[in-house]
């Protein structure tokens, strides 16, 4: 008789859980019957998965940088790379905002506890980095940014973003300077700050808008279908099939749209 095969969703959903419990409980929320529990599942499934409680919190970084190279790998080339640029900086939003628990995980947020992570495990989604780099090399070659050092650019770029969407998860914005305003902004300043006019730097972030909109859950593009195993030289750069809109999708308690709750471990919907 043939091994049973193993179901994406399942490992997906007890990631999803076991992020949750991590940022809005802590580590002493994070047990094998916990975990299953909330999944829905036996503290087999967990075991079956990832062979061990350390084991799944260190999916949880891998998944995280996942999801994010496949929103990364969503904005297409197009023949005005500032506006790509900023684009690039939506995406990062979009994926923060559509997996809040998971973003904490990856970028030291949310400790682990006793689940310690290695260098390794902290260096791994740097991968995703390399979408800036490559794109900010390209403002460079145009002209519109001064400096000749792109990584430096993608890591100012990713510093600054990352600092505000931290805010913005902990709903420290508010009006009139609300997250929405400050980044729109930030954009500008951003590119500005690399070297390019600040004319051409607002027109090319109202462009990135009109291709992306505002970088939050629920808009039209980039459609999201979920996670998927996009590693190191396995990042998908095309764009998938659209119109998958996410189920169960409902509004946070600040007005940010919700991502849609994980499936059960058994492959049900949730209730």
């Amino acid at each position: 008789m043939s091994p049973r095969r193993l179901d994406p969703r399942v490992r997906s959903a007890l990631i999803d859980v076991a992020a949750r419990l991590l940022t809005e409980e802590g580590p002493h929320a994070l047990t094998t019957r916990r975990v299953a529990a909330e999944a829905g599942s036996s503290t087999m499934a967990v075991y079956t998965y990832f062979g061990s409680m350390g084991e799944l919190v260190r999916a949880m970084v891998h998944e995280g940088f996942a999801r994010l190279q496949h929103h990364l790998t969503h904005v297409a080339r197009t023949d005005d790379p500032v506006a790509d640029m900023a684009s690039l900086g939506r995406a990062y939003r979009h994926n923060a905002l559509a997996n809040p628990h998971l973003y904490g995980v990856m970028f030291g947020g949310s400790a682990p506890g006793g689940f310690s992570l290695t260098e390794d495990d902290r260096q791994h989604g740097r991968y995703t980095l390399g979408n800036v780099v490559e794109c900010a090399a390209r403002c460079i070659d145009a002209g519109r940014f001064r400096t000749t050092d792109a990584e430096l650019v993608a890591h100012q770029m990713w510093g600054a973003t990352h600092g505000l969407i931290t805010l913005e998860l902990g709903d420290y914005l508010i009006e009139p300077y609300d997250a929405e305003h400050l980044f729109e902004a930030q954009l500008v300043s951003l590119m500005v700050g690399a070297g390019d006019a600040h004319e051409a730097a607002e027109a090319s972030v109202r462009a990135s808008r009109r291709l992306f909109g505002d970088g939050r859950p629920g808009d039209e593009w980039p459609r999201d279908e979920g996670p998927r195993d996009e590693g190191p030289g396995k990042a998908r750069a095309g764009k998938e099939r659209a119109g998958k809109e996410r189920a169960g999708e409902g509004r946070l308690s600040n007005g940010r749209r919700a991502p849609r709750r994980a499936a059960r471990a058994d492959g049900t919907a949730p209730a």
